[in-house]
């Protein structure tokens, strides 16, 4: 059982090349094949991916697409799992994962084996800041109401139990080949913010289940881009309200309405 994963730069060649460094001495032979993908032109990633005495050379079979343009999270994504589509041996996971995350202990190993129970079509690893708090990295469907709560500092979703989440974030999500290729991957009308909510979401009206992988945890240097950049907070905004006007979000919060009722 191997992974096929897929990581997109914006200028993070420093921490890609780390996490190479960390994927070559401990993703447990379950990385079959990384894909980088450089969203802008970085000659010194380029360059060093390019040498032969980096720690990942001949452990980890690195591949490289170079955008002629900047893409959109999903698309970059997109992209890198139909290019592993067209590999003689496509690995039956598809895994996407930030370039600032990393790990104490390899958390293949337990993602795989939750990928491996019935039903399970993604999967995500608990997160850490790197001062060890706990991340609300999976949380209830946003609505309006919840959001404003959650920014007037009076979210009740917070440190909800990891068991009853309707999404988690996309810094490290794992998926089952086949239920990535049914739902043709992230929705590319989002440009950056909520792909992750979005997919979840289908995910689950598509009769998979998401779920934590038991004892599988990593540490995310989250930036929060649209709390300091105006820019990232429109992008941030525009998404929710396509979010909102989808139909997986009005199909999903029916279905938890009947079910709850």
């Amino acid at each position: 059982m191997s992974i096929a994963l897929s990581i997109v730069s914006h200028g993070h060649g420093a921490q890609v090349l780390q996490l190479l460094t960390l994927l070559s001495r401990s993703s447990g032979g379950w990385i079959s094949r990384v894909w980088i993908t450089l969203n802008i032109a970085e000659p010194d990633l380029t360059q060093a991916l390019a040498r032969s005495d980096g720690a990942w050379q001949g452990k980890l079979d690195v591949r490289l697409i170079c955008n002629n343009k900047p893409q959109g999270f999903g698309a970059n994504h997109n992209h890198a799992f139909l290019q592993d589509q067209l590999q003689p041996i496509p690995a039956p996971y598809f895994a996407v994962m930030n370039p600032d995350i990393s790990w104490h202990q390899e958390p293949w190993r337990a993602m795989v084996q939750a990928a491996l129970q019935d039903g399970v079509g993604g999967v995500y690893p608990r997160q850490f800041d790197p001062h060890g708090k706990p991340q609300d990295h999976a949380r209830r469907v946003p609505t309006p109401k919840a959001l404003l709560c959650r920014y007037l500092g009076r979210a009740s979703d917070r440190h909800m139990p990891s068991a009853t989440p309707d999404w988690a974030n996309a810094a490290l999500l794992l998926f089952r080949r086949a239920a990535y290729q049914q739902l043709q991957g992230f929705d590319e009308s989002y440009h950056m913010y909520c792909e992750d909510v979005d997919i979840c979401l289908r995910l689950q009206l598509a009769g998979y289940r998401l779920v934590e992988a038991p004892g599988a945890s990593v540490v995310h240097e989250a930036s929060r881009a649209s709390r300091r950049h105006l820019r990232h907070l429109g992008w941030h905004l525009r998404s929710l309200l396509r979010l909102w006007h989808s139909p997986a979000y009005r199909q999903y919060r029916d279905r938890h309405e009947q079910h709850s009722g």
